[in-house]
């Protein structure tokens, strides 16, 4: 049986057809043009068609070679917190807002305050990274196009909308930043009450693996494929790299470097973080994927360098490493995770004697960075091991890799497709689970598999731990890491433990 993973990502679309047992048979890129140039700044928007146009190519290119009839099952994953709108023919009313927009500042203010009890409940807070503020902000700020509204769907929805016909549907880690109640698992009325957000507006939901729909027969015609080929409901691109990382169980955490860098984990428990920076979603089997996002990831290699220049660098990183400098290779302004600090922006303290030294401080800086993002979520009672799986573009990086390592004193384990195929592996993983496998975890333990283990270099420790506290103590200077009473008054009341 072959399964077919699909990932829409900030950059493009990645298709990676698998076996199952995990062999990855094909794959297929493309590239989405260039972001409108005449936006405010903050602002991201990507077009919908720009993603089913990215899919018909990677998918394309993945069935180059193969019959598009063997595959058994299509699985679909993007990114978490962008909102597309649709009128009553499915049709766009409006470039879709990404994730990485800012727009919603107020909005999110607003719906804080009206879900400060949901919020506290779920353990994170409504920032403009989430979709409900960007929904309000639509329903405030372009009302004629709020009116036309029939369905707001997060990409992945949309592009399984496109490949089903069956568009009022979504998932549960999809909705999380939509204000889903994951405990009670309903829309709660605080978002028509006190919002005045029709709920008619937003999908129904479903667990990630079930049956999504079928493809149409014109997908089947437009794409090579089968009539009648099942979709399964898909996942946030967080959750599927996670999955194709080979951390699906209790305990087990993973890493992804792409455009940014996430950390997951599964938790048997409800991680509550009252500062907003760490949020939890649904795990299929009924535990917890606590983890975050930052907005600090590859992208500063993208834009610094390119992807020649990565290239050429990258060979050369480890031997440029340790190096003299302390970077924090934030692109943009604004910080998520480990920290929540809107007014940041990137650093590089010391001068870089030559480009591939900055290089390497950059890959250092966001090693730093997810050290960090590991020692949030252990103040919040997470238990991570001793190693931590990886996924991502990051992940075909063997410097990178070993530089994460002796940073984290952690073992890095990079499992077979994961790294080529991203969160498009866990994509096919979904699909698996819907035709071949009784659940996730299932599918994940017979098609993920660890194809090398890098181990911290005892000699160097001391070194990254050294630039490690460098880091830190910078970011308190700047006031990105703080200790505030709410820090306080959170352990006294939920982790009366806590020293």
């Amino acid at each position: 049986m072959v399964f077919c993973g699909i990932d829409v990502g900030t950059q493009g679309a990645r298709c990676g057809l698998v076996g199952e047992e995990g062999e990855l048979l094909g794959q297929g890129r493309s590239t989405f043009g260039p972001p409108p140039k005449d936006l405010p700044e903050g602002w991201f928007e990507q077009g919908p068609t720009a993603w089913t146009d990215g899919v018909k190519e990677a998918l394309g290119q993945a069935l180059k070679g193969l019959d598009g009839g063997q595959v058994s099952a299509v699985g679909v994953t993007s990114t978490s917190g962008s909102v597309c709108v649709l009128d009553a023919a499915h049709r766009p009313l409006m470039p879709a807002i990404m994730y990485n927009d800012s727009r919603s500042g107020a909005e999110a203010t607003t719906v804080q305050k009206a879900g400060t009890g949901l919020a506290a409940r779920l353990g994170y807070r409504f920032t403009p990274s989430f979709a409900l503020p960007k929904i309000l902000w639509i329903q405030r700020q372009r009302p004629e196009v709020y009116a036309r509204a029939d369905l707001f769907l997060s990409p992945t929805d949309y592009v399984i909308g496109w490949l089903t016909g069956n568009w009022r549907r979504s998932d549960q880690t999809n909705v999380l930043k939509w204000g889903y109640d994951l405990l009670d698992e309903s829309w709660p009325d605080f978002i028509e009450d006190e919002l005045g957000l029709s709920l008619s507006l937003f999908p129904i939901v479903q667990k990630p693996g079930t049956l999504a729909g079928h493809l149409t027969a014109e997908r089947c015609e437009e794409l090579g494929l089968s009539a009648g080929t099942p979709v399964a409901a898909g996942m946030t691109d967080g959750c599927a790299s996670q999955i194709a990382s080979g951390a699906v169980a209790p305990g087990q955490y993973n890493t992804t470097i792409g455009t940014t860098l996430v950390v997951k984990g599964v938790s048997r428990d409800l991680l509550l973080d009252p500062l907003g920076r760490v949020y939890c979603h649904r795990h299929p089997a009924g535990w917890w994927l606590p983890g975050g996002a930052s907005n600090t990831g590859a992208e500063c290699l993208a834009v610094e360098f390119g992807p020649e220049e990565t290239e050429q660098r990258g060979a050369r990183a480890l031997d440029n490493s340790p190096t003299s400098l302390v970077a924090y290779p934030l692109t943009g302004k604004g910080e998520r995770f480990p920290f929540l600090a809107p007014e940041a922006v990137g650093f590089v303290l010391g001068t870089p004697r030559d480009r591939d030294e900055l290089f390497a401080a950059y890959l250092e800086g966001v090693a730093c960075l997810e050290r960090l993002a590991f020692e949030t979520l252990e103040e919040l009672g997470a238990e991570i091991g001793d190693t931590i799986f990886s996924a991502g573009g990051g992940a075909r990086s063997e410097a990178w890799c070993q530089i994460r390592a002796d940073t984290l004193n952690k073992a890095v384990l990079c499992t077979r497709g994961s790294a080529a195929t991203g969160a498009a592996m866990g994509a096919a993983i979904l699909a698996a689970s819907l035709e071949r496998y009784g659940s996730v975890n299932e599918a994940g333990g017979a098609m993920v598999h660890v194809e090398r283990a890098v181990e911290p270099r005892v000699d160097r420790l001391a070194a990254y731990a050294a630039k490690y506290e460098q880091f830190k103590d910078e970011c308190y200077g700047r006031g990105y890491l703080t200790i505030t009473a709410l820090d306080s008054e959170f352990w006294e009341v939920l982790r009366p433990d806590r020293p």
